[in-house]
């Protein structure tokens, strides 16, 4: 009875882990899938009929004769071939694919370790929680695609932060989960005291520079200002007329929306050496290497989108840009988790 228990533990903490890289891998592809405009290529939903690609010369003139109806294809992709037209359906292709994998992979175990009542209940309800998010986060995408097929050549970069924030969730969900389950705790994230409230408030500072992230790689804001420091010839962005309050909260202006992404990043920097200098001055030492792995992630990640910026935005650059955040957020979860009693 106790070796069957602990080999569904082990089931359980397997799944979770495999299920943490298969949403770790779609967001690299999500992004990869932005960076070279493929996220338009296929103009209907196909929850059901997508599954398999297109197999012969009729079906492939079929989707490119949809993509051939909305703004993106008149305005900006008017000359693309056949041959151009399959490379960006194949990444947007493989992008649904995984989506639907990982609700598969996610939901038929979860309907296992329910019935087999070995797994602790409270640790069960969060996986279902997880699984709505899951399933939203597809609607989500299938609402970020129809934002691009009328008017615009591209997909509201207000649904894409929403896209993105909620994988982060999923990912930062599963990670605080598997957290949990490995040292046999129920720790709380929302967990508010004094001692935890500094490090609750960089993960949300992260959290927010993901969805500016998010915005500027959306209105394909880092092509406005790629010089570093300074944007074009000062700090503040010289085409931008600041009447008033609500002109700093236009979240449409490319330039903008730039000089916020740069100086948030200044502010986590800051805000990190400060967590740092006080975690090693009071002495906490179970601390001190989760909070060398974040200061190595954050310097990355900000050399990273430095160098992609100036780079005339390599995609390589930008997608490692985009990985690294990830990196970025789980390790401070994992600095807050140490942290939270």
């Amino acid at each position: 009875m106790f070796a069957n228990e602990k080999k569904i533990d082990k089931l359980f903490f397997y799944w979770l882990v495999s299920s943490l890289i298969l949403v770790f891998f779609i967001i690299i592809v999500g992004g990869l899938t932005r960076l070279t405009n493929s996220g338009l290529s296929i103009t209907e939903w196909e929850l059901l009929k997508g599954i398999f690609p297109p197999f012969d010369d009729a079906k492939w003139n079929k989707y490119f004769n949809e993509y051939k109806k909305i703004p993106q294809y008149k305005l900006l992709n008017f000359n693309m071939s056949l041959a151009e037209f399959k490379i960006i359906f194949y990444w947007e292709y493989l992008h649904r694919i995984i989506a639907r994998i990982i609700g598969l992979f996610f939901f038929l175990p979860l309907i296992y370790f329910y019935f087999s009542k070995k797994i602790d209940l409270k640790y069960i309800k969060i996986c279902c929680l997880i699984f709505l998010l899951i399933v939203f986060q597809g609607v989500i995408g299938w609402y970020m695609v129809r934002s691009g097929l009328v008017n615009n050549i591209t997909v509201s970069h207000y649904r894409l932060s929403i896209h993105l924030s909620t994988a982060i969730i999923i990912i930062s969900s599963i990670f605080w989960l598997l957290k949990n389950f490995v040292s046999k705790e129920n720790k709380i994230f929302f967990s508010l005291s004094k001692h935890n409230l500094p490090f609750l408030i960089l993960i949300f500072l992260i959290f927010f520079q993901i969805i500016f992230g998010a915005f500027v790689s959306g209105l394909d804001a880092g092509r406005i200002y790629q010089t570093w420091p300074l944007m074009g010839e000062s700090l503040f962005p010289n085409d931008i007329v600041t009447i008033n309050i609500v002109k700093l909260l236009e979240f449409d202006n490319h330039s903008l929306v730039q000089f916020y992404h740069r100086n948030l990043a200044y502010i986590i920097v800051l805000y990190v050496l400060y967590l740092a200098i006080i975690i090693y001055k009071m002495k906490i030492v179970l601390l001190y290497k989760s909070i060398n792995i974040l200061i190595f992630f954050l310097f990355f990640q900000a050399l990273l989108g430095i160098f992609t910026l100036i780079s005339n935005l390599n995609i390589y650059l930008a997608s490692a840009h985009q990985i690294t955040s990830v990196l970025l957020i789980l390790s401070a979860l994992n600095l807050y988790y140490l942290r939270v009693k």
